[in-house]
């Protein structure tokens, strides 16, 4: 099995801390992107699931960086957070 190089590396004086790889650190980054897109529209994950048909279950796991958001995910958001009225209507 082949290992990522840590990037992050863990804090040893938090007990609960770990090492990130630069893979994990990209995972994070985007889940944060879409977490944070989701709470400026004040939208539960359903709610937004359903506005923009993205599974819930997709959703979460993106959200909670169990799954790397693809990059048309992350173009998608970034449109979303510009303009979600147009997607909405777009999605009509």
């Amino acid at each position: 099995m082949k290992k990522e190089p840590i990037i992050l590396p863990v804090d040893p004086s938090d007990g609960e801390d770990f090492a990130v790889s630069a893979e994990g650190l990209e995972r994070g980054q985007r889940a944060r992107l879409i977490r944070q897109t989701r709470n400026t529209l004040g939208l539960s994950q359903g709610e937004f699931a359903q506005r923009f048909r993205v599974p819930v279950g997709t959703l979460r796991d993106w959200e909670q960086a169990r799954v790397t958001a693809p990059d048309f995910a992350i173009a998608y958001v970034r449109v979303i957070a510009r303009h979600p009225d147009m997607v909405t209507e777009v999605l009509g």
